[in-house]
């Protein structure tokens, strides 16, 4: 695509389950406002964001976790020391490490404060739109990918799609605190707002319209990565701009969601770096 083709600029609460899990299995839904295992904390207090309460292993704990909690009484929150089975009661990732925290309900961004970071960085739009993923683990390596990219933001439906939770932050390794996530009611109007002003939109499909690399990523983009089981909806794809490939030369014919984010964002930077 050339230049000459450019578009002008222009809260936890348990209920019934239909398969609700043993109580050791940890909490049956997760709770947004809740952060677990260090780096994810050590993270959300570097970039700011309130700290409640702390609840850490009571008993023998090794230096790390000394200083986590100095640095979290340090910031206001309440520093509980519980028994480790606590924890484990209280944990969805099974993966505490021995502390969890009770934060400030994390904030989610408008589509013009997406654009806005992008002008304030001098740089050209770069964003991913999830489709409906559900996944959380697929989101936190999504959003993961986007921060080390450089990109400006993150896109994702209001319903039938995973949030901030615990276990996205988790596998985001931090990066959930420093992404822009915008949440929104319709996919297909956020796609809208962004070709508005300017942003073409990328449809990632196997039987895509062009391969990736003849996409031009350089200028204002938005990359949108479908469900983890049926790819993109039929109205989302209908309001792509255009659909790419990504080449696939084994045996297997699809890539994990976040795999192939990451593949279009760093083919995004290659030809931003020129």
């Amino acid at each position: 695509m050339n230049d000459s083709n450019r578009r002008p600029q222009r809260k936890i609460q348990r209920g019934a389950e239909r398969n609700p899990r043993p109580v050791s299995d940890g909490p049956a839904e997760e709770n947004e406002n809740q952060l677990e295992g260090r780096n994810a904390i050590q993270e959300a207090l570097k970039a700011g964001r309130t700290i409640d309460k702390l609840f850490i292993a009571s008993g023998d704990t090794d230096k790390g976790l000394q200083r986590l909690a100095a640095q979290a009484r340090e910031a206001g929150a309440v520093v509980v020391p519980v028994d480790r089975r606590k924890l484990d009661l209280m944990s969805y990732t099974r993966s505490h490490q021995g502390v969890i925290a009770l934060a400030a309900a994390h904030a989610y961004y408008t589509i013009d404060d997406i654009l806005e970071e992008a002008a304030a960085r001098g740089q050209n739009p770069l964003i991913v739109i999830c489709d409906e993923l559900s996944d959380p683990h697929n989101l936190g390596a999504i959003l993961r990918s986007a921060e080390c990219a450089g990109a400006h933001g993150v896109i994702i439906p209001k319903r039938r799609s995973v949030g901030l939770t615990a276990t996205v932050a988790k596998a985001s390794a931090g990066a959930m605190e420093y992404m822009k996530v915008a949440r929104v009611t319709n996919l297909s109007s956020a796609m809208q707002e962004l070709k508005d002003k300017g942003v073409w939109i990328y449809g990632t499909a196997a039987e895509g319209s062009i391969p990736m690399y003849q996409a031009d990523l350089k200028g204002p983009a938005a990359i949108v990565i479908g469900n983890e089981g049926d790819g993109m909806s039929q109205l989302v794809r209908k309001n792509c701009d255009v659909t790419v490939s990504i080449p696939m030369n084994g045996k297997i014919s699809s890539l994990n969601a976040s795999a192939a984010a990451s593949i279009l964002l760093y083919e995004a930077v290659r030809q931003r770096l020129g």
